[in-house]
């Protein structure tokens, strides 16, 4: 599994205009594939005007997922230059659709590529990106009277805390890059006096 990858942090729409063109990229984050088609329907249904909505979006932190149209332009010269603008740029659970209304000048085959693929790569740039990091969800069990300084002294070392949870004890979901599990366990039966319980959840990313 890839130990981090890079998305976009919101939605977000820029606008770049070429020989009279209007080139309008929508880019989205995307957790499945179901949530691509569902971003790309709902920017069709924005522009039931223009010439063509092209899209492409990779989904999987391992780029499993790749897919691409060129929604009526000439094969080859829309979603594919958009997609190898998302991949060359390792961008994954993104979705990104560009939206064209024809200015009256034909750009030819290769305009067009540089335009698409342009398109999303400027709109990239204007959005940001942000990195997710693989980490492992673990939970904490711990007895009442160290559970507030337990939780202080997790957020003062800079854990990320998920969740608190009180009942009989109290149990504190933490989330740990992989490579600090051993030290974590270590440090943990050292603040605790050996009394806190440690069990190790699935991955996730943030």
């Amino acid at each position: 599994m890839q130990d981090e990858y890079r998305t976009v942090p919101h939605e977000g729409v820029h606008e770049t205009e070429i020989n009279r063109s209007r080139f309008l990229c929508a880019l989205a984050p995307a957790a499945t594939e179901e949530e691509a088609q569902a971003f790309i329907a709902r920017i069709r249904k924005e522009h039931p005007t223009a010439g063509h909505n092209c899209y492409a979006y990779v989904i999987g932190a391992d780029a499993s997922v790749q897919k691409a149209s060129d929604d009526g332009e000439p094969g080859g010269t829309a979603g594919v230059p958009m997609l190898q603008m998302l991949t060359r740029r390792e961008m994954r659970y993104v979705v990104a659709v560009v939206t064209r209304y024809f200015g009256g000048v034909k750009l030819g085959a290769g305009g067009l590529i540089r335009a698409y693929g342009g398109a999303v790569g400027e709109a990239l740039d204007t959005l940001g990106t942000v990195t997710r990091r693989r980490f492992r969800l673990a939970t904490v069990t711990v007895e009442h009277a160290r559970a507030g300084k337990m939780e202080n002294d997790l957020r003062a070392t800079g854990k990320d805390v998920r969740d608190v949870r009180y009942g009989e004890a109290v149990v504190i979901e933490i989330g740990l890059p992989e490579g600090d599990v051993e030290r974590f366990r270590g440090w943990l039966a050292d603040v605790s006096a050996g009394t806190a319980g440690f069990e190790l959840g699935g991955e996730a990313y943030g």
